[in-house]
């Protein structure tokens, strides 16, 4: 369990990568499947703004989530 430890500390940077690839994907997944067609719509009217967000939020879910103690 040490080992995995180490390894995952020295490839944080894999990580955020990695969930901000997989959100762009789903943001443009969401673009062309569901999006808007008239383009009226702000976020899914475009795909570079689709794309933008769904890697934001990507980012954001790989932030460490730390509990807090009380």
């Amino acid at each position: 369990m040490n080992k995995f430890m180490i390894w995952s500390k020295q490839h944080r940077g894999l990580k955020t990568l990695s969930f901000v690839l997989l959100g762009g994907i789903a943001g443009f997944a969401y673009y062309y499947f569901i999006g808007c067609k008239t383009g009226s719509c702000p976020i899914s009217g475009n795909p570079y703004i689709s794309t933008t967000y769904g890697s934001l939020l990507g980012f954001l879910f790989s932030l460490n989530k730390k509990k807090v103690k009380s």
